[in-house]
């Protein structure tokens, strides 16, 4: 079974494309990764399916490291994969 979830994230300004293109080329890992610049309250959207909650918090921890990245929130979905 697997685990998805949704990464929200602020970035500093003008700083969204930045993050969006390591997310996408920096994250990879045995899980699958999607993410979107969006707008509104948060900068960034990022869809994480993993195998397992150790491989999410790798994720989320090497997201969070990022010097742009002003804030997150994780949301874990309540359905197994």
């Amino acid at each position: 079974m697997g685990v998805r979830a949704y990464i929200l994230a602020t970035t500093s300004l003008g700083s969204e494309y930045d993050v969006l293109e390591y997310v996408l080329k920096s994250l990879a890992t045995n899980a699958k990764i999607e993410a979107d610049v969006v707008y509104g309250a948060f900068d960034l959207i990022v869809i994480v399916e993993a195998p397992d909650l150790g491989t999410l918090d790798e994720i989320v921890t090497k997201l969070r490291k990022h010097p742009k990245i002003v804030r997150s929130v994780t949301l874990i979905s309540s359905r197994a994969r």
